[in-house]
């Protein structure tokens, strides 16, 4: 099956994108539609590791386990041992019933169950790209990887599901929130990986990177291995959409090959609705089930591997 995807319409440009970062009481439409709130759930700018909240010290200390537990082996461990897919038989939906149960504890954004976020992310693009309905599945889907933290999943630690993800096998660029924590790793110090390139060539293909593990790659290796018909840029959307170094930074740039550049666009696209629209406001999904699961019926199994 071919999916034909348009070029995306970029309706912000970098200093608008900058404006809604810095000046609190400024309010954004993006691409055409939807309203980008000025603050997050807790009342504060969103992404700010800094501010003083009552989720600062623990998402300070999430990142800092992370740093120190994510490298290179562990994530070839990882990677093998979950690609197996031998855990669980269910369908999406289920799926993300399931997350009904599960709080991001390295998101400063958000304390709603995660499929509130899921539903939130994708009826806000539905509104602005209403024929793009392969992304409104993303992004119902791309956060479900983080059943990982439930029992039938193995119940791994909230720093080996969650939080921005990056390379292993490289260097750290300091972009990468709480880079002082990476100190404490023993990757930091081994030679064959921190170097610019480390074990990689120049423009080899993010495909051949190995990102740090957590629901996004978990969930890119359910789409894959489960023969989804999603478009290459849903697959990239969903393995790197919490790579913020690079879609927010642009680091690691020199990694990337042509498909990567082009998939950018989209997942630059996807990030603003998945970062501003963790809000309050509730989805009926009741109303809108119907849809997705229409779009789960058109791109995937009845039943998936997990």
């Amino acid at each position: 099956m071919t999916i034909l995807i348009r070029n995306p319409d970029f309706g912000v440009s970098a200093a608008e994108e900058k404006r809604v970062d810095e000046e609190e009481d400024t309010e954004l439409v993006l691409d055409g539609g939807f309203l980008v709130p000025y603050a997050n759930s807790f009342g504060n700018g969103f992404r700010d590791y800094d501010a003083e909240t009552e989720r600062q010290e623990g998402v300070e200390n999430f990142y800092k386990l992370n740093h120190m537990n994510q490298t290179y082996d562990f994530v070839k461990k990882m990677r093998k041992e979950y690609g197996q897919l031998n855990r669980v038989e269910m369908s999406i939906w289920e799926c993300c019933e399931l997350l009904n149960d599960v709080v991001d504890e390295s998101d400063p954004d958000l304390d709603e169950p995660q499929i509130e976020h899921l539903l939130q992310t994708a009826e806000a693009i539905r509104k602005d790209y209403p024929n793009e309905d392969w992304l409104h599945l993303t992004a119902l889907i791309h956060d479900l990887g983080k059943v990982l933290l439930l029992p039938s999943f193995g119940g791994l630690p909230q720093w080996a599901v969650v939080g921005d993800t990056y390379p292993l096998g490289c260097a750290f660029d300091e972009s990468i929130v709480h880079h002082k924590y990476f100190m404490e790793s023993p990757d930091y110090y081994n030679p064959a990986y921190n170097t610019k390139y480390g074990v990689y060539s120049p423009n080899c293909g993010l495909d051949n990177v190995m990102m740090s593990w957590g629901h996004d790659d978990y969930m890119y290796l359910v789409a894959k291995a489960n023969n989804t018909t999603l478009p290459s840029a849903a697959l990239f959307v969903i393995r790197y959409h919490s790579f913020y170094s690079l879609h927010r930074s642009d680091a690691y740039k020199h990694l990337m090959n042509e498909e990567d550049v082009e998939n950018l666009k989209w997942l630059r696209i996807f990030n603003k609705y998945d970062l501003y629209s963790k809000s309050k406001v509730r989805v009926n999904v009741d109303k809108v089930k119907p849809y997705y699961l229409s779009l789960i019926e058109k791109y995937f199994p009845a039943k998936l591997q997990w």
